[in-house]
């Protein structure tokens, strides 16, 4: 497994890294079991990334990354954790705080849950409209001069928003959804990054397991699964999206691959400033991911992809448009 700085003053990470917010529900039931197996054979392979959100299961995927970690070296893992989200008893999203007496306390949890002494990069999940993002960043970056934190990152804002959060502290990465459907980032965030010296942890690069080659239309009906509301997977949409894979699908069967290979090696060959997030939430799923670093993607066959998937092709919003509208990424 290859390893790339985040950013210029960044940790060293792996090529791949694992995103773990499935394995908390929210794409259906999961086992726990199995979720923990994962996490170590990611480990094991080399992969060094794990990525959560405090909010991700109300606590339960920090707890269950705690439970995983148990008995590796700490100073082997570096763990990404997004803070913001505010969440009700049922489950429901009730908007974004990042006030510094926030993000002190939420951090108080997240080193709890997680059972360590430091996280090594912290980012608010969302912009919070209330705060300015130079607010948010100096207090994170007080509790990098604690010693509570390594490093800063940031999700899902704008090109302006960055450079205005870089103004104040280093910047190690961007997390960002970008995939072969997802390509909204190429005209100004990802070149604001790129003139920054900021990399991209790319999350969603299956799209919600749309582009993984596996899913078949009627799935993700179960309850919690938030699929069910994602416009690219609704009727009307999700016909379009999945003839999009099967064009995918005769470029993979040509190189002998899969088609989630495809698409994962797709986003690693944008650049060596990003770096996929895989949402694996089993041991095979993981080896079919960890497969794609030796898929070989040449000139041809990225011309090939592109027009077989071209740029803005996918029917339906990435997220449902309530949610779009209070995205800075977005504006």
């Amino acid at each position: 497994m290859q390893n790339y700085r985040l950013g210029q003053t960044g940790p060293q990470v792996s090529a791949l890294g694992l995103g773990c917010m499935g394995m908390s529900g929210m794409y259906g039931p999961s086992d726990r079991a199995e979720s923990i197996a994962t996490i170590h054979a990611a480990l094991d392979a080399g992969i060094n990334l794990l990525d959560t959100g405090d909010f991700y299961g109300m606590g339960h995927n920090e707890m269950l990354i705690g439970e995983a970690l148990k008995g590796r070296r700490r100073d082997d893992v570096v763990i990404s954790v997004k803070f913001g989200a505010l969440r009700d008893p049922a489950g429901g999203w009730n908007g974004f705080d990042s006030r510094p007496v926030a993000i002190k306390n939420y951090l108080a949890y997240t080193l709890k849950r997680l059972d360590v002494e430091y996280i090594d990069i912290y980012r608010p999940a969302r912009l919070d409209p209330d705060v300015p993002i130079e607010e948010t960043v100096g207090a994170i970056g007080d509790l990098i001069k604690a010693g509570y934190i390594r490093h800063i990152g940031l999700s899902e804002v704008g090109a302006e928003t960055i450079r205005r959060a870089a103004s104040v502290h280093p910047i190690c990465d961007l997390q960002i959804e970008y995939s072969l459907i997802s390509r909204g980032i190429e005209d100004k965030i990802l070149p604001a990054c790129r003139e920054l010296g900021i990399s991209v942890t790319a999350y969603g690069v299956l799209s919600r397991g749309l582009i993984s080659g596996h899913w078949q239309k009627g799935q993700g009906n179960a309850a919690g699964d938030f699929r069910g509301s994602s416009p690219r997977f609704q009727e009307g949409n999700v016909d379009q999206n999945l003839a999009l894979v099967e064009e995918l699908r005769k470029i993979a069967d040509e190189k002998r691959v899969s088609v989630a290979q495809i698409a994962i090696g797709w986003v690693a060959a944008q650049g060596k400033d990003i770096v996929p997030l895989v949402g694996a939430r089993s041991r095979d799923r993981l080896t079919e991911a960890l497969l794609s670093r030796a898929v070989q993607l040449s000139a041809d066959d990225l011309a090939a992809i592109d027009r077989a998937v071209p740029k803005g092709s996918a029917a339906g919003g990435r997220y449902p448009a309530a949610m779009l509208n209070h995205m800075d990424s977005e504006k």
